[in-house]
């Protein structure tokens, strides 16, 4: 029989201290509450500070190439769980790097949340609107370049922090217009922050928005079996061929790269955008095999993708 977590032993949730991160632990501790029918106080949210919350790099609105990429906001966690100061760990998952390290495995997923992103301002109703001239903020690469690339009248600025600093960057007038993603808003229950939100044919979201990532150790059993009610399979199968699109792009944080996979029957449908950092051009294309290939389908994208761009395509020169 596995031993099940109780108040004595409490099974340990390792998450960012952001307000979204804690909601995305909370929905997950949920989860597995109701699975097993158990008490909140066998599980304990242990919350851990990564690069990616330093104040100071925050307020500094850096790129995120610049002061470390995606591993910003996992590398502490992870390190915790290594150490065993954690037993899972909660991430978005557009924020991991699409290898985990040694002896951690990425492969519970909680059902997906809406993909799309969200256009927030005080003034405006959505891109369309904006002005000529009118300063965006956005610590998107992604987003950036797509909207250089849609709108390149506009002035584009670096805007990071959590949903209230954005917030807050926008009443003090820093930028009239930034993007959130649909599925924050939603978990924080702050969807009228939105102003609209943004189909994806207007501007494809980033590779696994939306969707939650649970890690444990790959050694660890019980965690497994812990996790394997909780698992949502269709959002595994989407990801399949959204992470495996993403490595073979090199999705590092430092080249603009969007991407979703869509379930139709007993097939995947895979979009994807590639664009130069500074928006001037983008390359997009689609396909479609059975939900058992996507990995394939994926790594298949993205080479077609990468055929069509020409030497230095994602340079920054």
């Amino acid at each position: 029989m596995m031993q099940m977590p109780d108040a004595k032993s409490p099974l340990k949730i390792g998450t960012r201290g952001s307000p979204l991160a804690l909601a995305q632990a909370y929905e997950t501790r949920a989860r597995l509450m109701a699975a097993h029918d158990l008490p909140e106080a066998a599980f304990e949210v242990v919350v851990i500070k990564t690069t990616g919350d330093d104040r100071a790099l925050i307020d500094a609105d850096k790129p995120l190439k610049e002061i470390g990429g995606k591993g910003l906001f996992t590398k502490e966690i992870e390190e915790a769980m290594v150490d065993g100061r954690i037993d899972i760990a909660v991430h978005s998952m557009k924020d991991m790097p699409t290898e985990q390290p040694e002896g951690l495995i990425l492969n519970c997923y909680l059902p997906r949340e809406d993909v799309r992103d969200a256009f927030v301002s005080l003034n405006h109703a959505g891109i369309a609107a904006l002005p000529e001239g009118a300063v965006v903020g956005s610590s998107s690469l992604r987003r950036r370049a797509q909207l250089a690339y849609r709108r390149p009248d506009l002035k584009l600025v670096e805007f990071r922090g959590n949903v209230q600093t954005r917030l807050k960057k926008l009443q003090e007038g820093v930028a009239e217009a930034t993007f959130l993603a649909m599925a924050g808003l939603t978990r924080l229950g702050m969807v009228e922050v939105a102003k609209s939100a943004i189909a994806p044919e207007d501007m494809l979201p980033a590779v696994a928005q939306g969707a939650i990532g649970i890690e444990r150790r790959v050694a660890d059993a019980r965690c497994e079996a812990l996790l394997a009610p909780i698992h949502h399979l269709p959002t595994a199968q989407r990801l399949a061929a959204e992470r495996a699109y993403l490595a073979t792009l090199d999705g590092s944080c430092e080249t603009p790269i969007a991407g979703l996979a869509i379930i139709e029957g007993d097939e995947l449908w895979l979009r994807g955008e590639i664009l130069r950092p500074d928006g001037s051009e983008a390359i997009s294309g689609e396909g479609r095999a059975l939900i058992s290939e996507g990995a394939a389908l994926g790594d298949d994208l993205a080479r077609r993708l990468l055929a069509q761009a020409p030497t230095g395509f994602f340079d920054w020169r």
